[in-house]
């Protein structure tokens, strides 16, 4: 997706935090294992892809993103804000055993994104990357939690986090597609992807 010229700059800003988040990542790693770091890129890579829970509320950041914010400018600070919380939260979830409410806030993150978009409703310049942050902590504990034990956390990390920001950007770039013009399709989308929390609510309750 290429764009605009005057919102580049703050694409490569964006870019390079990413950049800075999967080197710090790497910075886990055991020297030698390196056929381990490759396997667990790949676990990392299909993780976000196989898991619909994840799948869908990332792409339900990107799309509200682009119809919600204020600003295309603030647009971008979600999907900064949601990387930023979810390193933040694989970490925690490495680190730290049997922390509460993982599941439910997920499920929250899905039913939420889900109604903002059917509602389009608007997000402040603080409020969107603040929500979306906190889904984002909870989606990245997950992933920290799922972690296989002796696995290789940097390239697990590397992985997830790349396949984050392709969501990201792949709802981003629909949402400003779609933004102003077949709005049904966005709410259709929040529909479907709150409906989706629903149903995992009702399992879980």
């Amino acid at each position: 997706m290429i764009l605009p010229k005057r919102h580049r700059f703050t694409g490569q800003r964006m870019a390079a935090a990413v950049g800075m988040m999967l080197i710090s990542g790497v910075a886990l790693a055991h020297p030698g294992h390196h056929d381990a770091t490759g396997h667990m890129l790949l676990t990392g890579l299909l993780h976000p892809l196989t898991g619909t829970d994840h799948l869908l509320a990332m792409l339900a950041v990107g799309l509200w993103a682009a119809t919600g914010a204020m600003s295309r400018r603030a647009a971008l600070g979600m999907p900064l804000s949601f990387l930023a919380l979810l390193f933040l939260g694989a970490m925690a979830g490495m680190a730290i055993a049997d922390i509460p409410a993982i599941e439910p806030m997920i499920i929250a993150s899905l039913l939420i994104l889900g109604l903002l978009l059917v509602g389009r409703i608007k997000a402040s310049p603080w409020a969107g990357p603040v929500l979306v942050a906190t889904f984002a902590l909870f989606h990245g504990i997950a992933h920290g939690v799922e972690l296989a034990p002796g696995g290789s956390a940097a390239g697990y990390v590397a992985g997830f986090m790349l396949s984050t920001l392709a969501l990201l950007l792949t709802g981003l770039g629909a949402g400003w597609l779609l933004r102003g013009r077949a709005v049904w399709l966005t709410r259709l989308a929040g529909a479907g992807i709150a409906a989706y929390g629903l149903a995992l609510w009702s399992v879980a309750a």
